[in-house]
């Protein structure tokens, strides 16, 4: 059972989502907010595997309340589903740089919604390569970070390597594929890395490879 917390300041929004994920005998809905104040607080009480987040509300908003909920040693089970009118915005970047697993658009099919929060649950990133290439392509095509995120120094060459081929938006399969490797042994370097760099998932691997400077925006 997956246990969801949806967190929308509209009611008729709400009511919505309650309705399609109670209806999945895998799902159960165990808590609603309003606000990014009570999704910090219900998460800390109700603690849900997944919390649907808005990002626009008043108060504090999701983005604030998601990097509030990541940076909660007791809530590092919890992964983050952002809800964005916007699509491929500021507010995404925004929000996988403070903790969350993926991203969807409030439009999207029932099916998609479903199929986001299994993806998410198991801990994997709600990031298909192809969203990646397009999220680096519009909001990490600007100059270096002033200051580079450190932990390049944990890596090792192979590791970097592979980092950098997890950036430009390549499939584990595709990186086996680029190195002569096996699949997996490509899933083991990416998770090993993800673990050295206390990266939550895929997606913030990515945020870090650039962050650090490992891996230069391209110019369009």
């Amino acid at each position: 059972m997956i246990r969801v917390l949806i967190v929308d300041d509209q009611a008729l929004m709400r009511a919505g989502f309650r309705a399609l994920l109670d209806a999945e005998e895998h799902l159960e809905v165990v808590g609603e907010a309003t606000d990014g104040s009570s999704a910090v607080h219900l998460s800390r009480c109700l603690r849900p595997d997944v919390v649907l987040m808005d990002v626009q509300m008043p108060g504090i908003d999701g983005i604030e309340a998601t990097r509030r909920i990541a940076a909660d040693p007791d809530l590092a089970a919890i992964r983050v589903l952002i809800l964005t009118n916007y699509g491929l915005d500021s507010y995404v970047f925004a929000a996988l740089r403070a903790g969350a697993s993926g991203f969807l658009l409030k439009d999207a099919d029932p099916a998609d919604l479903l199929h986001a929060v299994t993806v998410v649950a198991r801990g994997d990133a709600l990031l298909a390569p192809t969203v990646t290439r397009t999220l680096i392509s519009e909001f990490v095509a600007g100059p270096p970070p002033a200051v580079p995120a450190a932990g390049r120094d944990v890596l090792t060459a192979r590791e970097q390597e592979i980092v950098e081929l997890v950036a430009r938006g390549l499939t584990n399969d595709e990186i086996a594929a680029r190195m002569v490797i096996s699949p997996l042994t490509a899933k083991t370097h990416v998770n090993r890395a993800m673990t050295k760099l206390h990266c939550r998932d895929r997606a913030q691997l990515v945020v870090w490879a650039y962050e650090s400077g490992l891996v230069a925006p391209r110019r369009r």
